[in-house]
């Protein structure tokens, strides 16, 4: 087990899935990202550093792409989602309004684009 895989064994079952989805859709988009941690979450990893987390906070779940550039690039379409909202750096979700793949894919692009600089 790793990290990501620990840190899903302690959710509760709706907020296991809505967040698997999308570290699913994520090794997707990036195969070779690993399991690691960033800034102290659990986290996918690519080439070193930090691509995302996703965790549940007591009132959503928040997905972090450690860049606000990353973040900004999906803005538009996160806010034609119900239930969710932004901040510097994070898109904020609830499990019965889970973010569309494509959302995902272009969020985890967008923050692949930037480590590969």
């Amino acid at each position: 087990m790793g990290t990501v895989d620990d840190y899903l064994a302690g959710l509760e079952p709706a907020d296991r899935a809505a967040i698997e989805r999308v570290y699913a859709v994520a090794r997707a988009e990036v195969p070779e990202a690993e399991q690691g941690t960033g800034y102290g979450m659990p986290a996918l990893v690519y080439r070193g550093k930090p691509l995302i987390s996703v965790m549940r906070t007591r009132k959503h779940i928040g997905l972090y792409p450690f860049s606000p550039a990353a973040v900004e690039a999906v803005a538009d379409a996160v806010r034609e989602v119900p239930e969710t909202g932004l901040d510097k750096g994070t898109v904020r979700f609830q499990p019965m309004h889970p973010l569309p793949d494509d959302l995902v894919r272009a969020l985890v692009a967008a923050r692949k684009a930037q480590i590969d600089g």
